[in-house]
């Protein structure tokens, strides 16, 4: 077994167990290649909204496992609730050996601050138009099923992969200037609150960039998600390093003992069986 590598802290966000999206054997291979001091849970670990009984793989319950043993063994663990997991948030503060539920958090990092949470409190739909936001859940989750089976015919046919819902936000005009403008409150607030770094989950888009205004200057960080980009955040001597899964922990998943990958004749199944349950 290869040597884990010593990180201080890594951020993990938008992992959405429990939806047809969710690379659940991607991140288990991620956590058992790390050796955290701490590590941060920052918003929608568990898809409370789209929770079904009849779709939670045996991949997404070892994820869970693995994460109660790290907490068994006295890694330092904090839940930040996020939208889709928000029925947690009124166990804020519940404190159990190293496991803690917060709806935010500041801790101290070699000398500087670094504000974490979700990031749903700035998306206006979430505060006015819940509904809204639930309805583009269930599509977003119909839409990774559909470019789950896009995808298993360009694995046959020797083609690239395609990332549907990535190309679509990154070419709506809307939805780009929702990100920059959320990256711009983020900012702001943690300057107002002389934060070093903010960091944030909520909008799937990875980055790590200085912002600046007239009263100061930031590190915005956000730790991306486990649905399409496969992204973390890691934090050791002084400095945030932006994590993206790598080719060479494929054969770590491939060796786990899993699901076998679903035929395209299964994949339609769970499409029908998805529309048909929203259309009820």
């Amino acid at each position: 077994m290869a040597r884990k590598r010593k990180v201080e802290v890594a951020v993990i966000s938008d992992v959405h167990l429990g939806t047809y999206g969710c690379h659940a054997k991607e991140l288990l291979a991620y956590l058992k290649s790390i050796h955290p001091d701490t590590l941060i849970l920052n918003g929608d670990i568990i898809d409370i909204w789209q929770f079904s009984k009849s779709y939670w793989p045996a991949s997404h319950m070892k994820v869970v496992k693995y994460l109660m043993g790290l907490i068994a063994k006295g890694t330092k663990v904090y839940y930040i609730t996020g939208n889709h997991d928000e029925m947690l948030r009124k166990f804020n503060g519940f404190q159990m050996n190293s496991f803690q539920i917060a709806n935010k958090l500041v801790l101290e990092l070699d000398g500087k601050k670094a504000w974490f949470f979700h990031g749903d409190v700035f998306d206006v739909t979430m505060q006015h138009s819940k509904w809204l936001a639930r309805l583009g859940a269930k599509g977003y989750d119909m839409l990774i099923l559909l470019n789950r089976l896009v995808n298993f015919c360009c694995l046959k046919l020797n083609r690239d992969k395609v990332y549907l819902s990535r190309n679509i936000k990154n070419r709506v005009k809307s939805a780009v200037k929702f990100i920059n403008n959320f990256e711009t409150t983020a900012a702001d607030i943690a300057i107002a609150n002389s934060y070093d770094y903010v960091v944030c989950g909520h909008i799937h888009q990875p980055e790590k960039r200085v912002i600046s205004n007239m009263e100061g200057r930031v590190t915005y960080l956000n730790s991306g998600d486990w649905i399409e980009n496969l992204t973390a955040l890691e934090y050791s001597h002084g400095d945030w390093r932006l994590y993206r899964f790598r080719e060479d922990l494929d054969a770590v998943v491939m060796e786990e003992e899993e699901e076998r990958m679903p035929t395209s004749v299964q994949l339609f199944q769970s499409m029908m069986v998805e529309f048909n349950l929203k259309s009820a």
